[in-house]
């Protein structure tokens, strides 16, 4: 998990947590902080201010994998427990007294019992399995076209990030340090690793890129290919089984409201984003469908002419939205 390079975006509110959680000293020196994007189109650059669109707020990359290793050294200086390579293999007694069941590496297999249990563990989730399909609500939507992804050890193409939309499909040029970047290309759902070695890889990402900035192949670490697709489960909360979500005020002042309301409050967040990302990605990959293509381009349109349009932009990609504070502003 440590070693594992992930997404490295985060939005100003999780960094503030992370710096009131007293999990931030090594994020705050070594992440970099990023005052918008860069959107590539027909050619030119065009670059949303974030701290001008949204009041003085930023983003910073910093990796995942660099948080799981701030949060697990926070756990074990606390003396806290972390078990690592253990399996979860079920969750049972949710609505009253949870249990995982776990089993490590040498087969055995354990009980731990919890006063809840927060399930975090994505879209293969045993915990969102956990939940009785009566009371399960699933909402997905699959695309019709895949990300090829490379991490390569060379400088970035810009030093923040680039967003391009392009007659050959849609390119990510984003990094994890100064010295690794990680980018990406719409490929088609059906698309093979295998029919894209290295050297094809680097050759679309110039061609995507258009000029607009310079791109310096280097070795490539990991290459990858996701089919893009949105996920959401409802309830957030099944009994004692969340399937995110904090539980401080609960500990420290026995309050069970925030437990409570937890999936009404969530999912206004959870939607938001879901719809800032259909947005996002609707935008910027090559459509097919010439009604849609041309509808895509009227937008693009908007958004490099209307303030208020880059302002929506901003105002989701830092996360105001999705914390709450301007949930409920729109101004699309």
């Amino acid at each position: 998990m440590e070693q594992r390079v992930r997404a490295g975006v985060l939005e100003d509110g999780t960094r503030q947590i992370l710096l009131r959680a007293g999990v931030g000293e090594r994020m705050r020196r070594e992440g970099l902080v990023h005052n918008g994007v860069n959107l590539a189109v027909d050619g030119r650059l065009h670059h949303p201010d974030f701290p001008a669109l949204t009041g003085g707020h930023t983003i910073i990359v910093y990796g995942q994998q660099e948080v799981v290793k701030d949060l697990i050294r926070a756990r074990l200086a606390a003396g806290g427990d972390v078990r690592f390579e253990a399996e979860a293999v079920a969750i049972e007694g949710i609505e009253e007294r949870p249990t995982i069941v776990y089993r490590r590496p040498d087969g055995s297999v354990e009980r731990l019992a919890c006063d809840f249990v927060a399930g975090c563990d994505g879209s293969h989730s045993l915990a969102r399995e956990a939940v009785p399909p009566p009371a399960r609500t699933v909402y997905q939507r699959a695309y019709p076209y895949a990300w090829l992804g490379i991490l390569a050890e060379a400088p970035p193409a810009s030093h923040e990030l680039i967003y391009v939309h392009h007659p050959r499909g849609f390119a990510l040029f984003s990094m994890r340090s100064p010295a690794l970047s990680r980018n990406y290309l719409q490929v088609g759902a059906t698309e093979s690793l295998d029919a894209w070695p290295d050297d094809r890889i680097w050759a679309e990402l110039a061609l995507r890129l258009d000029g607009v900035a310079t791109i310096r192949p280097g070795p490539v670490r990991e290459r990858t290919l996701a089919v893009l697709h949105s996920l959401v489960v409802e309830p957030m909360q099944y009994g004692r089984l969340f399937l995110a979500g904090a539980l401080v005020a609960y500990y420290r002042r026995g309050e069970e409201q925030g437990l409570q309301g937890y999936t009404a409050a969530c999912l206004q967040h959870v939607w938001q984003a879901e719809h800032f990302s259909w947005w996002m990605t609707n935008l910027l990959h090559r459509l097919e469908d010439p009604f849609e293509d041309r509808l895509q381009r009227a937008h693009l349109r908007a958004l490099l002419r209307s303030e208020a349009a880059r302002r929506y932009l901003a105002e989701n990609y830092v996360g105001l939205h999705t914390s709450g504070r301007y949930v409920e502003r729109l101004p699309l």
